[in-house]
């Protein structure tokens, strides 16, 4: 399942027609082994998949030009993949003989794709690509059993996104640093025909993120065994926080962001605050371009205010089949893709958030993707199963959240939603 948050910024929105930068043929040419240096000693062909608008073809162009002069005799094929169909057809790569040398993939994909088998084991290179500032909930996907198989590439996660005006109107000068400061200022904000914030009951990233705040989590692993933990008191706590913020809004508690688009709600101007990525922003002012200027950002709060809240780190990693022909040359695609030079490129043009802690700074100078940034820094990822996605196809967290809020029992619900995620995720494929 795809399972990656897109950012549609103006950058983004140009990529919209990428097109394959390199021959969509298959790899070409005659193997040839790399010396010390990375470099071919024989004319090597890479392939490396790329899904469709992830990148403009400016920021892959500067990327294979750059690759290319700095390793003599390597040649990057670099094609785009479509994301229907794109599980089967990784899958059928890693066990094929004529496997591409790079895959991105949905960082959440990472463990289904492992369990499949034929992904190379990176562990052993994580220092070389400076694991230790990777942002958490980027990595934390691609390490299956304690082994790093997918390499954090980019990522991309939620905020809230505020009408500058309604807050003046109620008297609010500054964003709010805290959960609780955050439930204040939304009520004051839910007033005279205006939502203080507008959240569909059923968006289970959001909560997630309180659930994390809280040092709980949707699912945990003892020993060889999954077991749903939406039922203990850290999770409890989360949903209760939750409750209290859904109720300062309209928002209808048995659907989800999208039934109706929360973007189209915000748009009518009469709501001060949305969870959103900070691309949703372009998608307001096209559908109300008197809102244009007329929106701020900030990350969402944590309990502290030396801390902002706990978001899921949507994104990509970068994995390498055990069947690519040149190993050593994948690597070091992978070990410039995920290094600084890339890195703070891709992030200026595609407002994305680079993969390490560090980089964060590269968004400087945009108050969206600073904020989303500034999130970045207490990512977390869905429970690392390659059964998890039958978990959300079966929405037994958006069901349960309905449960939970328009019922006088919130423990019920809770268990049995539990219950359900323990049985999918110990289920054998």
């Amino acid at each position: 399942m795809r399972n990656r948050l897109f950012v549609v910024t103006g950058a983004l929105a140009l990529a919209a027609g990428l097109t394959a930068c390199g021959s969509t043929s298959p790899s070409t040419g005659s193997p040839g082994s790399a010396n010390s240096a990375g470099t071919a000693a024989a004319p090597v062909r890479l392939t490396v998949w790329v899904m469709r608008d992830s990148f403009s073809d400016a920021v892959l162009d500067r990327f294979t030009s750059d690759f290319e002069r700095t390793s003599p005799g390597v040649t990057l094929d670099i094609q785009i993949q479509e994301w229907d169909g794109i599980g089967q057809k990784v899958t059928s790569g890693l066990a094929s003989n004529d496997a591409p040398d790079v895959i991105e993939v949905g960082n959440t994909q990472v463990a289904e794709y492992a369990a499949s088998g034929g992904v190379k084991d990176l562990t052993g290179k994580i220092a070389d690509l400076g694991g230790s500032d990777w942002l958490p909930g980027l990595a934390e996907p691609g390490k299956i059993d304690g082994h790093q198989y997918g390499i954090p590439w980019y990522a991309a996660n939620r905020v809230v996104i505020y009408n500058k005006d309604l807050f003046a109107k109620a008297g609010v000068t500054a964003p709010p640093k805290t959960r609780e400061e955050w439930l204040e200022v939304t009520a004051k904000l839910d007033k005279g025909g205006d939502q203080g914030i507008y959240l569909a009951g059923q968006n289970w990233y959001t909560l997630a993120g309180f659930i994390w705040d809280e040092g709980g989590d949707l699912a945990v692993k003892e020993g060889d065994a999954w077991k749903g933990a939406l039922d203990t008191p850290q999770a409890m706590a989360g949903m209760n926080f939750y409750k209290r913020l859904q109720a300062l809004g309209e928002g209808p508690k048995d659907s989800d962001e999208a039934k109706p688009p929360q973007i189209d709600v915000f748009a009518k101007g009469d709501v001060a605050q949305l969870i959103a990525t900070p691309g949703a922003a372009v998608a307001i002012e096209k559908a109300n371009p008197e809102l244009a200027g007329k929106m701020g950002f900030f990350p969402i709060p944590g309990k502290t205010p030396d801390r902002p809240g706990a978001v899921f780190t949507g994104g990509s990693d970068l994995i390498i089949p055990e069947a690519s022909q040149h190993g050593d040359l994948a690597y070091q695609v992978v070990k410039a893709l995920a290094g600084e030079r890339f890195q703070v490129d891709m992030a200026k043009e595609m407002k994305y958030v680079p993969n390490r802690v560090s980089l964060g700074g590269a968004l400087a100078g945009d108050e969206a993707t600073a904020a989303m940034a500034a999130g970045a820094a207490n990512g977390h990822a869905t429970p690392n199963s390659a059964n998890w996605a039958a978990v959300e196809a079966k929405n037994v967290i958006k069901e349960y959240m309905t449960k939970a809020l328009t019922g006088a029992d919130t423990a019920a619900p809770a268990a049995a939603a539990s219950q359900t995620i323990t049985t999918i995720l110990n289920t054998k494929s």
